[in-house]
């Protein structure tokens, strides 16, 4: 089981997105996600959000707000609990990513972009403005099988 962090930047209707393109054995190759990656020892979902969002992007976050718990549950990938994150402020100057491409994307295209499918749950949650919230997605392969939302299967 691993704990992981994702933090969404948003400015003007866009979130900044990754897309993962150079990291060797990335379950998330070729995928559009957004900034963040694996806890390191005794970091919080916060202090963990924070440095990979500065690893990434040079960005030293300063306004944020801590959204949902994510559970993956995968045949191939393990289990996995993504704390989710969303920022409207930040300082400092972008530097490129060696993970793969950072771009500002408006939020209505991300779902045409190459996502998983159970991104698209959360994006929308999101974008509604949902109260915190936990989210259960398990996947065969790379095929979303069920969702589970607080508690109550979604499909």
């Amino acid at each position: 089981m691993k704990q992981t962090s994702l933090c969404y930047l948003e400015r003007d209707g866009q979130y900044l997105m990754l897309h993962r393109t150079t990291k060797a054995n990335d379950e998330n190759h070729d995928k559009w996600i957004g900034v963040g990656g694996k806890f390191e020892e005794g970091e919080s979902p916060e202090e963990c959000m924070l440095r990979e969002v500065r690893e990434e992007t040079g960005f030293a976050v300063t306004q944020w707000r801590y959204r949902g718990i994510v559970t993956f549950v995968s045949d191939i990938y393990g289990t996995e609990y993504m704390h989710l994150f969303t920022c409207t402020g930040w300082t400092g100057t972008p530097k490129p990513c060696d993970e793969g491409v950072l771009e500002w994307v408006e939020k209505e295209r991300i779902p045409e972009l190459n996502i998983w499918e159970g991104d698209k749950i959360f994006l929308d949650l999101l974008r509604r403005n949902e109260p915190f919230f936990s989210l259960k997605l398990t996947y065969v392969g790379d095929t979303l099988q069920t969702a589970t939302l607080n508690g109550r299967k979604l499909r």
